[in-house]
């Protein structure tokens, strides 16, 4: 339960820590974490100290009654009014799970992750070389060893480790190698516009369907979204045909 304890009273007015964390909290968060402290709070309790004494000010002299501030005060509740009429549009999208249920059937083959490879490489300029280098590797050397040594692709640095790739990532002949081998298979020679590769196959996971349940969240946003797209441009069209409306060229 948030504390709201009076910490100042302005001409009768009681200032309290909920006011002060209101404040606090329409802070950017680089402020926020700024004005967080004990000192920061007191900063913050001046400051609506401070506003409260020019609005009694305002009030005293008939500030209220400048023609300036009422067209200011005019402007400023039509925006308010605005923006509250289309949240209030925007609140009537619905949406039911079983919306979500039938969305996600309907849509399937559209929420599946595919098919994926993770390999190491060395890429050398001939076959020959790769071919030496996988005797090496037959005699003992480990592959990472022979990446860090050979291999003319950043991904040395690494052992040759090129994570995670779908298919359409890499050039076809190293694309083509990869995904049809075992796992921890090393591959002769491939022959790519980049040289010559030896690659190891790390892991390969099959096309999976993502379940309802981790995309439920996300599915339930993205409906709702769209009908508050439908709802706000719906509305839109039908206030354009009750009220006058002329664009001059």
């Amino acid at each position: 339960m948030e504390n709201n304890k009076v910490l100042a009273v302005v001409n009768g007015k009681d200032i309290t820590e909920k006011d002060v964390n209101s404040l606090l909290n329409s802070l950017d968060p680089q402020r926020k974490a700024q004005f967080s402290s004990p000192d920061g709070k007191k900063q913050i309790l001046n400051e609506i100290i401070t506003q409260e004494l020019f609005y009694l000010h305002a009030n005293e002299i008939g500030m209220d009654k400048d023609e300036a501030y009422l067209k200011e005060l005019e402007y400023a509740k039509q925006s308010l009014l605005k923006q509250y009429a289309i949240r209030k549009t925007l609140s009537e999208a619905n949406v039911t799970e079983q919306e979500v249920i039938d969305y996600y059937e309907q849509n399937k083959d559209n929420f599946k992750n595919p098919e994926s490879a993770k390999a190491s490489h060395i890429l050398v300029d001939t076959e020959e070389q790769a071919n030496e280098i996988a005797e090496e590797i037959k005699s003992g050397l480990s592959f990472e060893d022979a990446a860090k040594k050979y291999s003319k692709c950043p991904s040395k640095d690494k052992g040759g480790d090129l994570g995670f790739f779908t298919r359409g990532r890499m050039v076809p002949e190293f694309e083509n190698a990869a995904f049809s081998m075992e796992k921890d298979e090393i591959s002769e020679p491939v022959k790519t516009q980049f040289g010559f590769h030896l690659i190891k196959l790390a892991d390969k996971q099959p096309e999976k369907v993502i379940s309802f349940d981790e995309i439920k969240d996300n599915l339930t946003n993205q409906i709702a979204s769209m009908k508050q797209n439908d709802l706000y441009y719906s509305k839109s069209k039908e206030l354009r045909e009750k009220y006058e409306v002329v664009i001059n060229d």
